[in-house]
């Protein structure tokens, strides 16, 4: 099972011609859409249609849009008894998708900065689960949730996203990190970390933790580094309509693939083709695709290469 501690949200998906300067009104292309969000619900949301069981650990506000949160993951067979309620309103993120694909976003937490770690019993912490986390929730709960977790012998993922400093005490709780460039370049930041190159920089962040680094690349695909070595994956090609939740793609796909027996590096190559396929859809959620999407185009993308 994949317990996802972590954020829920309604999106307002924006079409745009080009992204507004500041002070600068512009019109939408289309209709606006809203859905529901939140990196901990997309990540929840990719892993059940990977093939997963899947249970969502969070807060919702006792409003229209935590209600719809709640039975949009229940819809979805994920599990919803850890979602709590908060007095704050649920979280809202508003964002804009320019002609390219690409996107800009602006996240009101709300209720999600009242999420804790009692939330999460002891029971599910067990080497049977994987824990799968980000940072749209409080950090230092996030950061708790680990640490108990990687006690009671679960495996530990945590996309540490949005960007932020990581405690290194926190490092050693963290079987796989994933981030992408930008992330990858303020977590080096963070830990006294000089380099920016991703493929040599992926190595000097496992070796700060002891775990496995994944840095996301978007369209040039991943890097990874663990014990094992260093290794890259590519992207197969796409033409893309929405890159919303791609990220949130791949580390619930990652996560899937891993509770259901492959490799990482199994996973990390099946996580790399539902990325991909995701960007070929609007909004996140409702792009994310199914076992059978990811396994139809598998055979685009070779097994990921060792580099060094």
């Amino acid at each position: 099972m994949i317990v996802v501690f972590g954020s829920m949200n309604v999106d307002l998906v924006m079409p745009v011609k080009a992204f507004p300067a500041p002070g600068e009104t512009i019109l939408c292309t289309n209709d606006y859409i809203s859905s529901s969000g939140g990196k901990g619900a997309n990540q929840a949301i990719a892993a059940m249609r990977a093939g997963a069981k899947v249970v969502m650990v969070g807060k919702v506000g006792d409003d229209a849009f935590g209600r719809r949160c709640v039975n949009g993951l229940k819809s979805q067979g994920i599990w919803t008894s850890g979602i709590g309620i908060s007095e704050r309103p649920t979280g809202c993120a508003t964002i804009a998708v320019n002609a390219d694909g690409e996107n800009t976003v602006i996240v009101a937490p709300g209720a999600n900065l009242d999420a804790t770690s009692d939330q999460m019993p002891d029971e599910v912490m067990i080497p049977k689960n994987i824990i799968l986390t980000q940072l749209e929730v409080s950090p230092q709960e996030t950061f708790t949730v680990l640490k108990r977790a990687h006690e009671g012998g679960a495996k530990t993922i945590l996309n540490a996203s949005p960007a932020g400093n990581i405690p290194k005490g926190a490092l050693p709780d963290i079987d796989f990190l994933i981030v992408n460039e930008p992330e990858a370049l303020q977590l080096a930041k963070g830990i006294g970390l000089k380099e920016t190159d991703p493929l040599k920089l992926a190595p000097q962040i496992a070796a700060a933790g002891k775990h496995t680094c994944i840095i996301t690349m978007g369209s040039k695909g991943a890097v990874a580094a663990s014990a094992d070595g260093v290794f890259r994956v590519g992207a197969i090609k796409i033409s893309a309509v929405d890159t919303t939740g791609s990220g949130d793609a791949f580390c619930g796909i990652f996560a899937a693939a891993l509770q259901n027996g492959d490799s990482w590096l199994k996973a990390l190559q099946r996580a790399a083709v539902g990325a991909g396929i995701s960007c070929t859809g609007m909004g996140a959620q409702d792009a994310m695709p199914s076992k059978d999407d990811i396994d139809a185009r598998l055979g685009e993308l070779p097994m990921p290469e060792r580099i060094a």
